[in-house]
């Protein structure tokens, strides 16, 4: 990354003033400097800044976070064939749409093991999301839907078998098997086996004959211990964060290609094994939708963390949508329907049903999202529909906080959900973009997907700098934009898993990790005061950029924008009111070790003695990997020389978070 650096003046809030074009004429640039005056609050900060956003994308559900390490285990990701399925021994095996377990999943697995012995053990076997994990002295839950024809009564055996096929790391036998549909669990434990990936689930018989299965599933642990529940490194990733919200089910999911293919919430409730699932046909592969509505509150719960609810609002991508009026009325109630599942007490009819899968209690709710990206929609119905929704949830539920998607006139929502993916030159040129919005609009900002897309399958150090530049601007202004959240969360780096470059956290079958800028996340939301300081600058360094033309319609470019003088240093400063201490973060985007004068005024006690938590790297390029998944994290140290006005170097390509604390 090459950038002309010069040094102009910059002031939060205001626009870049640039120094000319004198940039060469060699005079010793003056240090920056950062004036915070603690005596003045300029704003409250949001305490809900800071969240998670969440969609089936990369393999995010099904071979990522939930806990499942079954591929395709209803059998139903193909119509013509079991995919991911193999034939075991010198069994055959093919889709049975005549022997259904119920009208959800409507079809099973036949298995003509007749060729089975106790030399030769025939049935079924299945490798997971690339890779079943196997780790030692660990319980893993196996379960099946299983009939047998007339005569065959097992044995079979539930095995977790290692990469030569044939090494049993686990296993279990069950025998009973009958001529009507039963539900078989067992627990597989392994031993001393060394942690790996590279293993295969398989369901095999030494006596021949021929079995119907279904719903195969094998959960290894799970955060908090929940039964159809999430893997615990990725949730302790997510913990780490300290996330105020889950905006959920999310992006492109909620709406599908087609109305048909939309995340149906009444389709994803109730006993797994009675969930039809769906075609997440955005990002081509099948939903079993066993993470559906209850488990993304419970995922709320287990990490206290406040539900965004999005509710499906009669768009979906490929441009059907549904009119305002009678037609979009079923889709209006079934939202209200859904609320109720969130809110209701044993008395309402959804919360009843909420009891009795397993929740009695209601969760909270405040925030409601109508629709997803509706501004892609070509029929311009989104502000008629906004309205429908929006009158009908406010009517019923007076103080929920309702959040529009596109640019509406009718009705005045309570927040508008903004959606930025840009370069780092790009995030830093519009970090103070915020500075500039009005604060008379009764409408608060929500921006609801954003990241710098700087690196492959994660964001490298370029990314992460890019994301610290933008979140100063959204700190700095809290008080209009209440929740934030990064987008995408999740990727399975894995060969072929990945549709979508730059995801927040990587992981495969047996390990997870956090992106550089995971950790720039980590830094901001878990150093974020309630009170925001007014803050101003001098001699800011900053490049020369040449933004690039914009794509038209016919594929020719346009005529490239005018050349900018973009910040190289981006700051913000939060208090903590209770206990005085501010956090000063500061974001060195340049090759080089800046010094930077700061001047603190509004207090009169300072101790001398803080704290500094850096994230740096020697390179924009350098990241962190399912291979060397601590390469770039964070380091805190104790820190001396704080004063009214000191001076600190900040190193090359870093991110610092200053903890001082102050008294009067």
């Amino acid at each position: 990354m090459h950038r002309f650096i010069s040094h102009v003046s910059v002031s939060a809030g205001l626009a870049l003033v640039c120094a000319g074009t004198n940039f060469l004429h060699a005079q010793p640039a003056p240090a920056p400097v950062l004036r915070i005056d603690a005596g003045k609050v300029t704003a409250m900060a949001s305490p809900a800044l800071f969240g998670l956003m969440t969609e089936e994308i990369n393999y995010s559900y099904e071979g990522g976070l939930y806990g499942e390490l079954i591929r395709n285990r209803s059998f139903k990701s193909s119509a013509t064939e079991p995919k991911f399925w193999t034939a075991a021994g010198g069994a055959a095996i093919t889709l049975d749409t005549g022997t259904p377990l119920n009208g959800a999943l409507n079809l099973s697995l036949k298995v003509d093991a007749s060729q089975a012995s106790p030399a030769a053990p025939a049935g079924v076997a299945n490798a997971g999301y690339w890779g079943i994990p196997a780790r030692p002295r660990t319980k893993y839950r196996a379960s099946f839907y299983a009939r047998a024809a007339e005569g065959f009564h097992g044995p079979i055996t539930a095995a977790i078998l290692g990469p030569d096929g044939k090494t049993a790391l686990a296993k279990a036998g069950i025998s009973g098997l009958t001529t009507e549909w039963k539900k078989y669990e067992v627990t597989l434990k392994t031993k001393n086996a060394q942690p790996s990936k590279d293993n295969t689930f398989a369901i095999t018989t030494t006596v021949p004959g021929t079995i119907w299965l279904q719903q195969v599933s094998l959960f290894p642990p799970t955060f908090h211990d929940r039964p159809n529940g999430n893997r615990p490194d990725i949730m302790e990733l997510l913990g780490g964060l300290n996330p105020k919200f889950l905006r959920f089910p999310g992006g492109n999911y909620l709406e599908g290609n087609t109305i048909e293919t939309r995340f149906n919430w009444k389709n994803a409730i109730g006993d797994p094994a009675r969930r039809p699932g769906h075609r997440d046909d955005g990002w081509g592969y099948w939903s079993t939708d066993g993470l559906g509505l209850l488990e993304f509150l419970d995922w709320c719960e287990d990490l206290k963390m406040q539900p965004v609810l999005a509710i499906y609002a009669g768009y979906s991508m490929r441009q059907q949508h549904v009119e305002p009026g009678p037609d979009l009325q079923p889709y209006v109630q079934d939202g209200l329907d859904e609320i109720e599942y969130v809110t209701g007490d044993a008395s309402t009819t959804w919360g009843a049903r909420r009891a009795k899968d397993g929740h009695p209690a209601p969760f909270p709710l405040r925030y409601v999202e109508i629709g997803n990206e509706d501004f892609f929609d070509r029929s311009r119905s989104y502000d008629g529909r906004f309205a429908q929704f929006y009158d009908a949830i406010k009517a019923k539920y007076p103080s929920l906080q309702i959040i529009a998607t596109d640019r509406i006139h009718s009705r005045a929502p309570d927040l508008q959900d903004e959606h930025y993916y840009r370069s780092q030159e790009q995030m830093e040129s519009h970090a103070h973009d915020y500075d500039k919005y009005s604060r008379t609009n009764h409408t608060k900002i929500f921006c609801g997907e954003w990241a710098t897309r700087v690196g492959s399958p994660t964001p490298n150090m370029a990314g992460a700098l890019g994301d610290a530049a933008w979140m100063t601007g959204m700190e700095r202004n809290s008080d209009l934009v209440v929740m934030s959240c990064y987008a995408p969360l999740f990727v399975n780096v894995s060969p072929g898993a990945m549709q979508w470059k730059t995801d927040l956290i990587g992981y495969d079958a047996l390990n997870s990790y956090g992106s550089p800028a995971y950790y720039a996340q980590k830094m901001f939301s878990t150093h974020h005061g309630d009170e925001i300081l007014d803050t101003s600058s001098e001699n800011i360094p900053a490049f020369h950029w040449q933004p690039p033309a914009n794509r038209r319609r016919n594929g020719a470019d346009s005529q490239p924008p005018p050349a900018e003088d973009v910040p190289a240093l981006f700051f913000d400063a939060t208090r903590d009111s209770h206990n005085g201490l501010i956090y000063l973060k500061i974001v060195n985007s340049r090759g080089e070790a800046q010094p930077v004068r700061i001047a603190l005024s509004g207090v009169s006690k300072i101790a001398a003695k803080g704290k500094s938590t850096t994230l740096k790297a020697a390179s924009p390029d350098d990241t962190n990997s399912i291979n060397d998944p601590k390469k770039i994290i964070p380091v805190t140290e104790t820190i001396e020389g704080l004063a009214a006005d000191f001076t600190r170097t900040f190193p090359a390509y870093s991110i610092t978070v200053l903890e001082i604390k102050t008294g009067n």
